[in-house]
């Protein structure tokens, strides 16, 4: 009975449905009714079209009830199923409905590597099971840390980062995976480097060892190096400098006060992974990026045969475009300078569309940023709009401690809007699989609308609005604020200061045997524009 009295709750949206039934069940009854009491029609032509109308809305009414009615149990038996989300209690355990559904959802691949891909695959676990991480491996010339020196191993840091956001307890995995043994003969190596050299030799090669942990780790999707060859990351500079250790790019870039002018792998004819090139061809959409532009998203892209398989696929390929800039890579970069230099690297035709965050970021944390060289990327969309690439902007950026982070669930519904899209467009609104998919979506765009509030379109370059009692101005309120008093401070340990050096004037002209008139020195040293420190006068004879 319990079970039963859940489908007349508010939230699941099936009581209008219901009362649509029952009417048109009345209405259908009350023309069966009319001719049962009555012997004889008084007027035969009117009482004939109330009885046919009566039987046809009816009719209609309990078809449209009973078609949405279905639909919304499929909506929520999807919701009810995901197991994704720990915080939903008293599910109906559905469980092979709910693998169908996710095992049938969209296939996307997402290359890149760093925090931003990981933004990314975490915003999409969500929405399918069909995911493939194409992540960087190189060398990058930096000095190899214990656990790669005593097990010999290619750098795996992205590759473990991708484990954890495709993992459905991240806390736990992040935990296990970046764990270091304290003592023993294991001392200082981490159990992830242990675990994927163990499944290495198990499997008999790295490739197979990675694409199995899936099934062992029970992650969502897969994860893929872009090749299993250790390769360099080298930067030629405007004025010629060939750089070819990564970690020293931004050092080199700033002392000759010279932009990168490309970027190159070495070896340059290093073989893709295998199964890269096949998951490439296969994908729905292609999301490239966000990370940094030189050393984690177009490297992958030159990797033999990747650019040209984008190209090739007719799916949708998305650049989800950085919110800062970096310094030593990208200083001054727009949104277009970063599409034309991924379009200059790897060709035409990589890029269809792009994300673009809005720029409403509350000034404290970008003037942290500015003290590292780094700003807001310019959102010069009419220079991107020449290029070809169509344009979606979204409130991206959320704050995580004390950096401004892509937001998962944004860019998993940027993504999952545009598949939508084109479900639409092919006529599958009945699907299973856009029924599950804008069904998730409606509900992640409800989140992120209470959690982000009202948006506010920025005026101008990089301005924000500030309006009395706005969700904007109730959201940063504490950290408006902080940047108001902590300008307070700055004023108060100014006039502090000018007080001092009054002081110190004062006790100067003292120590010297000044005799001028003490009253007159004061508000000669009050002035509140200038203040102008005479010599002492000339003793008279």
């Amino acid at each position: 009975m319990k079970g039963f009295l859940k489908w007349f709750k508010s939230e699941t949206k099936m009581k209008r449905w219901i009362l649509l039934i029952l009417l048109g069940v009345m209405l259908a009854c009350y023309g069966m009714s009319y001719l049962l009491v009555h012997k004889e029609l008084k007027d035969p032509v009117i009482d004939l079209i109330k009885i046919i109308a009566s039987f046809v809305i009816g009719a209609v009414m309990i078809v449209i009830g009973i078609v949405y009615i279905q639909k919304r149990t499929l909506e929520i038996l999807v919701e009810e199923t995901d197991t994704r989300e720990d915080s939903k209690e008293g599910k109906v355990k559905s469980l092979i409905f709910n693998k169908k559904v996710y095992d049938e959802g969209p296939n996307i691949v997402v290359i890149g590597g760093g925090t931003g891909l990981n933004s990314v695959l975490k915003g999409l676990k969500n929405y399918t099971n069909n995911i493939t991480a194409i992540v960087t491996v190189s060398d990058y010339g930096e000095t190899q840390t214990i656990s790669r020196k005593e097990l010999e191993l290619l750098p795996l840091d992205d590759i473990k980062g991708s484990f954890v956001s495709l993992s459905s307890n991240e806390a736990v995995m992040e935990a296990v995976m970046n764990y270091k043994f304290e003592t023993g003969k294991l001392k200082s190596l981490s159990f992830g480097d242990i675990y994927l050299l163990a499944m290495k030799e198990i499997c008999g090669d790295f490739s197979t060892s990675i694409e199995q942990a899936k099934n062992v780790l029970n992650i969502t999707g897969k994860v893929l190096p872009v090749t299993l060859e250790a390769i360099n990351i080298c930067a030629e500079l405007d004025d010629g400098t060939v750089i070819e250790n990564k970690s020293k790019i931004r050092e080199t870039v700033e002392e000759k006060v010279s932009k990168i002018n490309r970027i190159f792998i070495n070896p340059s004819n290093c073989a893709p992974a295998p199964g890269v090139i096949e998951s490439i061809q296969k994908a729905d959409a292609i999301i490239i990026g966000p990370g940094s532009l030189y050393t984690n998203v177009i490297p992958n892209l030159l990797v033999k045969g990747v650019a040209k398989a984008i190209k090739e696929n007719k799916g949708f390929k998305i650049y989800v475009s950085n919110i800062m800039t970096e310094p030593g890579q990208t200083e001054n970069y727009s949104l277009s300078d970063h599409i034309k230099a991924i379009v200059e690297h790897a060709g035409k035709g990589i890029i269809d569309y792009c994300i673009y965050d809005t720029g409403e970021i509350v000034p404290e944390f970008i003037r942290k940023y500015n003290k590292d060289g780094q700003d807001l990327v310019e959102q010069d969309t009419e220079n991107v709009k020449d290029l070809g690439v169509k344009l979606i902007q979204r409130n991206l950026s959320y704050i995580d401690g004390e950096y401004i982070r892509h937001n998962p669930e944004a860019i998993g519904v940027a993504i999952i809007d545009l598949v939508c899209e084109d479900l639409k467009f092919r006529d599958m609104q009945n699907d299973a699989q856009y029924i599950m998919l804008d069904s998730k979506a409606k509900e992640s765009k409800k989140k992120l609308k209470e959690t982000t509030g009202k948006k506010i379109k920025p005026k101008g370059k990089r301005a924000l609005n500030y309006k009395k009692g706005s969700k904007f101005s109730e959201k940063y309120k504490e950290r408006i604020i902080s940047i108001r008093e902590s300008t307070e401070d700055r004023e108060k340990l100014k006039k502090q200061k000018e007080l001092e050096r009054i002081k110190s004037a004062n006790r100067k002209l003292a120590e010297d045997g000044a005799k001028t008139n003490k009253k007159e020195t004061t508000e000669k040293f009050h002035k509140p524009k200038s203040v102008r420190v005479g010599r002492p006068a000339k003793h008279s004879k």
